[in-house]
């Protein structure tokens, strides 16, 4: 999908427009340091191209635009919990319909979105608290995304969550990451505390929250004549996927061979349970970020 040949709605300035794609709006960033896209339903980033780069991020060509469905591809937000401890799976801001553009600003450097979701009766219904939530993205020849959570309810609450990253490689097979380290949680195997090499080439499916990954994780990508290095902040584990064939064949919106050029490397803060998770007191924050450069 090309979202920067989509018909502009709007300007908003001079590199950001913004677009629409079935039932989701889009703001798009076209500055000469890069090109972003992000939709407002779910605060989900959809694309990231450096100036002179191949596109960075992983989108489906079978996800639905419908503002109902979660949209499979680019880095959705997860919170206040990640995986199916509760439901919605992954929690419910990358299905909400209330994020909001509520700053934009830009340089000779790039641009900066900033985007908001508070408490409403909608996730009220959903998670009874209150809370308010920023995602930043700053666009430039790097690309962070940092979602802040601030509790503005009277009691505490707890969370877990994961910017969940879908990197666009040429080939799964060929590919090599490192600096996930070496111990992690294999949720393919009821959760058991694995110990793994550091170089990892795939090979079948995999899902692992890794415990003490490096400040810096390095997907080599010899087919895209490029190194993708992910920089995660306020995360306590890192999460790598790939749902492989028998995955994606059993995903409705994902296209049979769609696992063969895409690999999740996700900033997670991760618990076993809700009641496991990282706790705010009233007027505390958290930030999670994650940092994405292509060399």
């Amino acid at each position: 999908m090309d979202y920067y040949q989509l018909p502009a709605l709007t300007a908003l300035s001079d590199y950001v427009t913004t677009a629409q794609k079935d039932n989701v709006k889009i703001i798009r960033v076209m500055h000469p340091k890069a090109k972003c896209a992000v939709s407002l339903f779910g605060g989900h980033l959809l694309s990231y191209i450096p100036e002179g780069k191949p596109e960075t991020i992983w989108m489906s060509a079978e996800a639905k635009y419908d503002g109902v469905t979660a949209l499979r591809g680019g880095i959705p937000v997860c919170w206040p919990w990640f995986a199916r401890m509760a439901t919605p799976a992954h929690g419910f801001c990358r299905t909400s319909s209330e994020w909001k553009l509520v700053e934009h600003r830009e340089n000779d450097e790039g641009v900066m979105l900033r985007l908001g979701l508070t408490d409403s009766e909608e996730t009220f219904a959903i998670w009874q608290h209150k809370f308010e939530l920023f995602l930043d993205i700053q666009v430039g020849d790097e690309l962070t995304v940092s979602l802040t959570m601030n509790n503005t309810d009277e009691v505490s609450w707890k969370f877990s969550g994961a910017l969940h990253t879908y990197l666009n490689v040429s080939d799964i097979t060929t590919v090599e990451t490192r600096g996930m380290g070496g111990e992690y949680i294999d949720s393919l195997n009821n959760g058991e505390l694995t110990q793994g090499g550091d170089t990892l080439v795939l090979t079948d499916t995999i899902d692992r929250i890794y415990t003490e990954p490096e400040a810096s994780i390095e997907l080599s990508d010899a087919g895209f004549e490029r190194r993708i290095q992910v920089s995660n902040g306020g995360a306590n584990s890192a999460v790598l996927w790939n749902p492989w064939a028998q995955g994606a064949e059993s995903m409705g919106d994902m296209q049979n061979d769609g696992f063969k050029t895409m690999l999740c490397i996700e900033a997670c803060q991760w618990a076993k349970d809700l009641e496991s998770g990282t706790e705010l007191a009233p007027g505390e924050s958290h930030t999670l970020s994650t940092k994405i450069a292509s060399i």
